[in-house]
């Protein structure tokens, strides 16, 4: 048998990972099935509900840490039965915003996958008004991300302003080694053929920082996607701190509809740092939510499992999680 074409796309947190994965879907082959492991910092799982159900994509959901240390050994059993399941023709893996990838290759490369994935050029998403954050600039792993990629993506640069794209490109441009290609990418698209026509993912030196090795541990499985929804009225609170970041996971009966209009800017009023992203049962019907770098935009969703929202901060801008729920509760019905 041949082996199935692997690829990673990494990128830091809101870096438009997954726009540039839904827009690859987009181009799919029709007679080609996809398999798509989705990895994400919080606690409760957000991203997997952002792609909608189809039987030639097929969308695993990994929530609750980073897949090189927390879930590594989840991630391992989670791939092997999504490739007997779906015997996909190509594996996208999409790592958490604060996964360091150095772990994954190594695992991908490893014994259990010898001679069934072909790990293909390794792509990262780069927002280049990320640079302007000392925070954000200064995170080994938002390096490393950059370090261990063979391609680089300029993603949301519609969104910024041309001092901003300059200097995203010239970072790009500075990376060393230099990646065999970069894309700008306004509205978050990427051509197939760059994804399929690039080669082997290169050999990187870097390596599993201190500060992701002392998380190795079981996972928790608190929070998975198939747990019974909260009662109505009551909803369920999952938060976790690691690598500087703390993220907030909440989850509603999907009986309860909230108020969009109001639902958009409470979410607005959020620090401009926060991270969020949410699917919810609106008065609108159901809709995606999704909130980087202080811009909100809202879609249509088939979820219907629950209402949930995600939200990421910096672990110095502690979110007060009773007046939100509070907030959050005079807009639902």
């Amino acid at each position: 048998m041949a082996r199935i074409p692997t690829h990673v796309v990494t990128g830091f947190l809101g870096s438009g990972k997954t726009t540039l994965i839904h827009s690859l879907i987009e181009q799919k082959p029709v007679e080609e099935t996809w398999a798509v492991l989705v990895n994400e910092f919080g606690q409760i799982g957000i991203d997997q509900t952002m792609f909608d159900h189809r039987d030639d994509v097929v969308v695993k959901g990994l929530p609750g840490g980073c897949l090189c240390c927390q879930l590594a050994f989840v991630l391992q059993a989670a791939l092997v039965e999504l490739i007997r399941r779906a015997r996909p023709d190509r594996v996208i893996i999409e790592p958490s915003g604060l996964g360091h990838p150095a772990g994954l290759l190594d695992l991908l490369r490893g014994e259990a996958f010898e001679g069934v994935l072909e790990v293909r050029d390794i792509i990262a998403t780069l927002d280049p008004r990320r640079l302007d954050e000392p925070r954000v600039r200064e995170h080994e792993t938002f390096n490393d991300q950059l370090a261990v990629a063979d391609a680089v993506v300029l993603t949301l640069t519609d969104q910024a302003v041309e001092a901003q794209n300059a200097r995203g490109r010239a970072f790009v441009e500075a990376l060393w080694p230099a990646p065999k290609w970069v894309h700008d990418s306004a509205g978050g698209a990427l051509p197939l053929s760059l994804l399929t026509q690039g080669g082997q993912a290169g050999s990187s030196t870097v390596v599993m920082p201190d500060a992701h090795r002392v998380l190795v541990a079981p996972p928790t499985l608190s929070g998975h996607f198939f747990d019974a929804p909260p009662a109505p009225g009551s909803p369920r609170l999952e938060t976790a701190s690691a690598l500087g970041y703390a993220s907030s996971g909440l989850r509603w009966h999907p009986d309860e509809r909230f108020d969009l209009d109001r639902l958009a800017h409470t979410l607005s009023e959020l620090p401009k740092a926060a991270r969020a992203k949410g699917v919810f049962h609106t008065d609108g019907g159901w809709k995606r939510l999704n909130r980087a770098e202080g811009v909100l935009s809202v879609e249509a969703s088939a979820w219907r499992q629950d209402s949930r929202l995600e939200v990421i901060l910096p672990d110095d801008q502690a979110l007060d999680h009773p007046t939100l729920l509070d907030r959050l509760a005079a807009l639902s019905h």
